[in-house]
């Protein structure tokens, strides 16, 4: 009688581990399932903020606006003759044909203007659109909340 019940109890440690273990694991499971998913909404929820903070503000012309150009999305980078964050890719739409330079003047946060870089020979017709560069002196640094103006 004595083995049985130590069978038994044995029996029952080894069952009741098993699903313990189960149970364990499939906590584990879903916690760091959990816990993924609300570390990838937290990166991505930083990413879009570190976007949103140091995204440049840019501005059309009056003038630019009268002749038909909009503006699309933009970036910066480092140019190819050298500095950091001095190179404005800029995707430029035309609502009607237009032919004119295009200056890019960069105001740092304080309003101080740091850098201009121009393109004397753009062109192109209504319906168009397209990417242009804008090189600035190597010495130029876009910064953080930087206003672009383009006249």
């Amino acid at each position: 009688m004595k083995q049985k019940l130590i069978f038994l109890s044995l029996l029952f440690i080894f069952v009741s581990c098993g699903w313990v273990k189960n149970k364990t694991k499939e906590g584990i499971n879903k916690g760091g399932e959990t816990v993924g998913k609300t570390a990838t909404e937290f990166f991505e929820g930083v990413s879009e903020g570190i976007d949103k903070t140091l995204q440049c503000e840019i501005n059309l012309s009056q003038e630019l606006q009268d002749k038909g150009v909009r503006t699309g999305k933009f970036s910066i980078n480092n140019s190819l003759e050298g500095g950091t964050n001095n190179l404005l890719t800029m995707y430029l739409i035309f609502d009607k044909d237009f032919n004119s330079p295009i200056t890019a003047k960069v105001f740092d946060k304080n309003g101080l203007e740091i850098g201009r870089a121009k393109l004397i020979n753009i062109e192109n017709q209504a319906g168009n659109a397209g990417y242009y560069d804008f090189a600035f002196d190597k010495r130029t640094y876009i910064e953080v909340k930087s206003k672009i103006l383009l006249e």
